[in-house]
This record gives structure tokens, sequence and C-alpha cells, in this order.
């Protein structure tokens, strides 16, 4: 807990994520603090704020309408062949799933590999629906993997990639019509619901956010998505992630080999989209900058940040920001639809 305070404060790594979390591990693991069990009562008030809000996953719905409502679709609409870098970016998961299976059953195994996502509501969601045993593991690992992009990104950006082709610079973008923006997010909900149906409330919250936003009658409800509720919702689910941490369970080789099993989905999911970024920028003769398919994962907008703070440091006049944001939304959907395959598969 005071790991994750002090990267929240010294490290201003996702503080909004991270404070609460840290807060909530030290409360949980004080003694007699009454934040699970309380003399008199079946469940303290964190136990009750985990069955209200993760249990029954209402926190990653409402945390994915405010997501939504933050996301613009347009730089994935100016160029729709970005969307194979959100699938190239799911490798991980399906790479530590298979690896995991040997030490795991199953759904545990499913769960685990989702963390490769860099997605907290998803693989909280997955967690729960596979009725995963270790799932206050996975979610502390999802959100600190998520803090930790900027750290963890860049050697494997490197490694993979020459100057050369990380000074790429990308053409500017066409514009995109208010009614391409509306009609998209109805017709991936509806595309996605009727192929991977267990993940449809999951992509069904994401779009109505996306859709207060697009729609431009709606200001008051786009705005309370995107701050009121959002930064509530976090609060909460950041102090309840944080108390799942309770030392008598969570200290234990299980839960460490499955952050690294995390780290190992997180690295490969990096891994395979800056590998077919590499393929574009073959393919395409020196068009596309393989840096932006880093920010396949799912983390908008810090993976596509990470992607342009590398481009500027090989070429001070590159701006990939933009471009690396086509991927990072794909992501978004391409580790929905991964969790949603794998519901398909082992879910009840």
């Amino acid at each position: 807990g005071g790991l994750l305070i002090y990267l929240a404060i010294g490290k201003q790594m996702e503080p909004t994520l991270l404070l609460p979390m840290g807060f909530g591990t030290i409360l949980v693991n004080l003694p007699w603090s009454g934040a699970i069990t309380q003399p008199g009562a079946e469940a303290g008030p964190i136990s009750v704020l985990y069955d209200a809000g993760i249990a029954n996953e209402l926190f990653p719905l409402l945390l994915f309408i405010g997501i939504g409502a933050m996301i613009d679709f347009g730089p994935l609409l100016k160029n729709p062949w970005l969307m194979l870098f959100g699938a190239a970016a799911q490798f991980g998961i399906f790479f530590t799933f298979f690896v995991a299976s040997f030490f795991f059953d199953i759904n545990d195994a499913a769960s685990i590999a989702i963390i490769g996502a860099a997605d907290g509501p998803t693989s909280i969601f997955v967690a729960n629906e596979l009725g995963s045993k270790y799932i206050g593991a996975i979610m502390v690992a999802a959100y600190s993997y998520m803090a930790l992009i900027p750290i963890i990104q860049p050697p494997i950006m490197k490694l993979l990639t020459t100057k050369k082709e990380r000074a790429v610079e990308m053409k500017q973008l066409r514009t995109v019509s208010k009614t391409e923006k509306i009609i998209f997010p109805v017709v991936v909900l509806v595309i996605c619901a009727f192929m991977l149906p267990s993940v449809a409330p999951l992509i069904g919250m994401f779009m109505l956010g996306n859709l207060f936003r697009e729609s431009g009658v709606v200001e008051r409800l786009s705005d309370t998505a995107q701050n009121a509720l959002t930064n509530i919702v976090t609060i909460l689910l950041g102090v309840t992630v944080g108390a799942t941490a309770n030392g008598q369970t969570f200290l234990s080789k299980q839960t460490i080999f499955i952050i690294i099993l995390g780290l190992t989905a997180f690295c490969f999911s990096t891994a395979g989209g800056v590998l077919l970024g590499k393929l574009m920028y073959l393919v395409t003769k020196g068009k596309v900058n393989p840096l932006i398919g880093s920010a396949g994962v799912s983390a908008v907008p810090m993976a596509a940040r990470v992607s342009q703070v590398e481009g500027r440091k090989a070429n001070p006049t590159n701006f990939l920001l933009m471009h690396a944001m086509g991927p990072n939304v794909a992501g978004v959907i391409g580790s929905a639809v991964a969790a949603g395959f794998l519901l398909l598969l082992f879910g009840k």
C-alpha cells in the first residue's frame, strides 16, 4: 500500500487510481480496522462496497460509460485499418492463457490472461463472470500495470524497432463527419452483441458513453460521465480493489505468479502491436511508424502518450499522438472482444 501511494505522489503515476488503491490496501490490513468485518454485522463497509460494485460488475459498467464519453473514435475512423493493431495487441492475452492453463484451472487461467489488455474494468468483468479464485490479485495486477505503462513499454518498443523506424513521420489524417461518429458506436455494439453476447453489457455501456459525447445534444450527460461519474467510481473502485489485497490471502506464491504472468501478458501484447507496426512499415514502404502499434493495448490514453513520447525522442518534429489514438481506442474494443471470446468458451 505504501509503495502504491509513493508511486502516485512521488512519481505521479496515475495518482487518481493508485492513491485510493494504496490507501485501501493499508486500511484492510490494519488489525481490527473493521473494513471487511465488524462485530455484530455480517460485513464491513468495504465488503459491502465490493458486493455492491464489483461482485455484481456495477463499477466496471459505470466506468465504461465514462471511458466511452472520453474517447474520440475519429482517428480510428480516419484509418479503419488501424483496427488491426487492436487485434494484434491481444496476442499477449492468448499466449499467457496458454501458459497459465498449465498451472491454474481453465477459468482462472483465462481471468489471469486478460491482465494483458491493461484494462482494469474488463479484468474485473471477466474474473467475476468466470468465478476466479484470484480476483483480488488479478485486479491489483491489472490496475498496477495500467499505471506502469510509461515504465514497461518503452524498453520493449526500443528493443523491437530501429531509430529510423521510430523517427517516421505519418501524414495528416482525413476529416471524419459527425454522422460517421454517431453511427459507429451503434454498429459496433450490434455486431459485438450478435457475435459475443456475453460482453454486450460492457461494450454497450462503452458505446453509450461515446454516443453521449458525439450526439451533441446531451452535453450535461456527457460532462457528468466524463467527470463526476468517472471520478466517483474511480474513488470507490480504487479503495475496494486495494482492500482485496488482504495480507492473509494476498501474500502467497500464487499471487506472485499471477503478477508475473500478468506482466508477461502485457509485455507480449505490447510486442504484438509493435511487430505488426514493423510489418506495416515494410508493406507501406516506410509510411507507418511501428511505435503506434504499442498503443494497441487498452490503456487509453496512456499508451498513446508513450508512443508520442518515444517518437519525439527519435524525431523532435514527430507528432504521433493522434495516429496512436487509433490503435489505442481499437485496443479497447479488441480487449472486450477477446474477453467475450474467452467468456463464450469458458463462461457459465
